[in-house]
């Protein structure tokens, strides 16, 4: 099927879904209203896109014609330049729009930060980025719910899970996965030396019970008393839950909660996650293997960020990107950074597209 066709094709399809909300049956089912919202919203900036291009081309024409008056000749002249740029630059993003997505992009998220190579030092800049997310997330006006964490006496976390929900949230996140590196004079240290210290993200796609399907026989289910730091209980009652999923040798631990029913379906949601995000990897074993190269072992010299205090400076290792506002970004202004991710994401993809058709040509 030629651009165009498919480009029709879309367009037809907005008039359908359209349509389809005035149907009773779609009014009552709350699944399929869900369903078609999300079509719509994928299909419908591409066809505003089109649109405008077919409006700008109709111009473009007319200013041709018009450039044969003698007295319209220097207007029309004007106009052309400008509709030309305008086709050009609507061409290009109907391209980017084009691109095959991500079927996570979205979706909610859970995030998994951990403690890496720093001591108690890692894991007050593991507290630190939860902080940064949790920001980053009221900036965009989504909702975040802590599951788990780990906590050590003076603040910091050894590991920290929570969901982000928000649509598109998996779009944007998806970038942080990585080692992530700070460079300071650490709060515990008083002789003014710089230490180097490192944490690990992991963004997992949210998964339902429709994607993800367990086996209540593949589960062991062990409950126990919930403990807080230096051991103290933190509740009389064996509410704390830990799901091992026998088949992947998976481990889930929750306690935060005082309900053992609560823990148990927190438990259960990162399971699913962590088993989507498996199963991916196995039907994209080439990209799984590259993502886990970034995950790393949370060792120094695997970084994907760092975050230098004496300089003022966060640096992007994957895009080569020096910003000098580090207290904003920690307060969670990202979008600069993950703009800049997802322009270069694009534009490889792109680059990845051309030399395909130009090998289909030749």
């Amino acid at each position: 099927m030629g651009l165009e066709q498919r480009l029709d094709e879309l367009e037809r399809r907005l008039t359908e879904i359209e349509s389809d909300w005035a149907r009773p049956e779609i009014a009552a089912d709350a699944g399929q209203r869900r369903a078609l919202g999300r079509e719509q919203a994928q299909i419908e900036p591409i066809v505003d896109t089109y649109r405008r291009l077919r409006a700008v081309r109709t111009q473009l024409t007319a200013a041709h014609e018009a450039e044969s008056d003698p007295e319209l000749r220097e207007l029309a002249r004007d106009e052309i330049d400008h509709a030309e740029r305008e086709e050009q630059a609507l061409t290009e993003q109907l391209r980017v729009l084009l691109l095959p997505r991500d079927p996570n992009d979205d979706k909610n998220v859970i995030v998994e930060i951990r403690a890496g190579t720093g001591g108690e030092e890692a894991a007050l800049f593991a507290a630190q980025l939860f902080r940064m997310y949790k920001r980053y997330a009221e900036r965009h006006r989504w909702q975040s719910e802590l599951i788990s964490a780990n906590e050590t006496g003076i603040g910091g976390l050894r590991e920290v899970i929570f969901e982000v929900r928000g649509q598109g949230a998996y779009s944007r996140l998806k970038y942080e996965g990585g080692v992530h590196r700070v460079q300071r004079v650490p709060e515990t240290e008083s002789s003014g030396r710089i230490h180097t210290s490192t944490a690990t993200v992991a963004v997992l796609a949210e998964a339902d019970e429709v994607e993800v399907q367990i086996d209540d026989k593949d589960l062991r289910i062990d409950v126990y008393r919930s403990q807080g730091p230096g051991g103290q209980s933190v509740n009389t009652t064996d509410s704390a839950v830990r799901i091992t999923h026998l088949p992947s040798g998976l481990v889930v631990a929750i306690q935060d909660e005082k309900s053992q029913h609560k823990n148990r379906a927190k438990a259960m949601s990162v399971l699913r996650a962590r088993l989507l995000e498996m199963e991916q990897h196995k039907a994209h074993e080439a990209e799984a293997e590259a993502r886990r190269s970034m995950v790393g072992t949370g060792e120094r010299s695997e970084k994907i960020r760092t975050y230098n205090f004496p300089q003022d400076r966060v640096t992007d290792h994957r895009i080569n990107v020096d910003l000098h506002n580090l207290p904003n970004v920690l307060d969670g202004d990202l979008d600069r950074l993950l703009d800049e991710l997802i322009g270069t994401d694009q534009a490889q993809r792109l680059a990845h597209v051309d030399q395909a058709s130009t090998a289909g040509v030749a």
